[in-house]
């Protein structure tokens, strides 16, 4: 396993010291935003699918540092009810999926989107209650009628491409858990994996490390995210889990993310890691920063300090000792 960092705490700097900023501090790998909720600060993908001088230019800037790309970024919801939010983010996802094969960058992450509940609809629609029984109805034509259809076709493309996709599970779309991922995988593609983050899984009231059981057993987990949640367990008690108050009321949320072990004891990421790498992923462990009461300096540099403690970064040796 290597370290690597999403790239966008960094979207201020330049794409040169943005790089000589991740190499110093530690990293191995880096994963890039093309657009969508992201952006595209270091990725001009117009100019670089153009292009083929300009992105060897841009790999040569990235592996003489000594640096990979372990995946492009372009969350978006490709299934909105505003058909030009949806139109946006299948562009780019899209264009992604090309400029990753020319690049030979082996994921695509991204969201899996949500519908609204008709044809009509002006706003995304979350079902998260079978009844009233409308919300189930909602639900089943939101996955018939507007997620697998479009996700058979992305699936397909990136077969064709050679190219993973990663869907992060997170709430507020319709792929966040490892059964609605799995699911989504079962009527698509097995190019369909989960770019998986524990702070959305721990907010959820689900266990990261049974959850890379289950995905790990089916070969899902195409990507990995590090980020950290805090349960406050006296504002879960007054809010609930579906907490909808702003990220910044720290105070009373019932949960805030967190850098890597400010949520969670290290001993727990320690659990994680062992996990991925026992049941089959040995790719980048990829830091997210959204720490509210932290720098991004300071949130960055603690997670990499956090996370070097436990990766397992070489090959297992063969059991001399059995």
């Amino acid at each position: 396993m290597k370290l690597g960092v999403f790239t966008v705490l960094f979207s201020q700097k330049n794409f040169e010291d943005m790089l000589d900023t991740v190499k110093n501090a530690g990293v191995q790998a880096v994963e890039i935003g093309t657009g969508g909720y992201p952006g595209n600060a270091h990725c001009d993908i117009d100019r670089l699918l153009e292009n083929e001088k300009l992105r060897e230019d841009y790999l040569e800037q990235v592996t003489s540092r000594g640096l990979e790309i372990s995946a492009f970024s372009c969350h978006g919801n490709p299934i909105s009810p505003d058909k030009q939010f949806a139109q946006v983010s299948n562009e780019i996802l899209i264009k992604t999926i090309k400029l990753a094969k020319l690049m030979n960058v082996p994921v695509v992450n991204c969201f899996s989107g949500t519908a609204g509940d008709h044809e009509g609809a002006k706003y995304p629609n979350w079902p998260v209650t079978p009844w009233p029984t409308e919300y189930g109805d909602i639900l089943k034509w939101q996955w018939e009628e507007k997620l697998i259809p479009y996700w058979k076709g992305i699936g397909k493309l990136a077969e064709e491409h050679g190219v993973k996709i990663g869907l992060e599970l997170h709430g507020g779309f319709l792929v966040h858990t490892p059964y609605t991922l799995l699911k989504l995988r079962e009527e698509t593609s097995d190019a369909i994996g989960a770019n998986l983050d524990p702070s959305h899984l721990w907010w959820q009231g689900i266990d990261p490390v049974a959850a890379i059981k289950i995905l790990g057993k089916q070969h899902a987990i195409h990507h990995f995210h590090a980020k950290d949640t805090y349960i406050d367990q006296d504002n879960v008690n007054m809010y609930g889990l579906t907490d909808m108050q702003p990220y910044g009321e720290v105070q009373s949320r019932a949960w805030t993310f967190r850098s890597v072990g400010c949520g969670h004891s290290i001993q727990e990421w320690s659990n994680i890691i062992s996990a991925l790498r026992t049941y089959g992923y040995d790719h980048i462990v990829s830091i997210e920063h959204e720490d509210p009461i932290m720098s991004i300096d300071e949130g960055f540099a603690r997670a990499v300090k956090n996370l070097k403690s436990v990766l397992i970064e070489e090959r297992p040796s063969d059991m001399w000792w059995a």
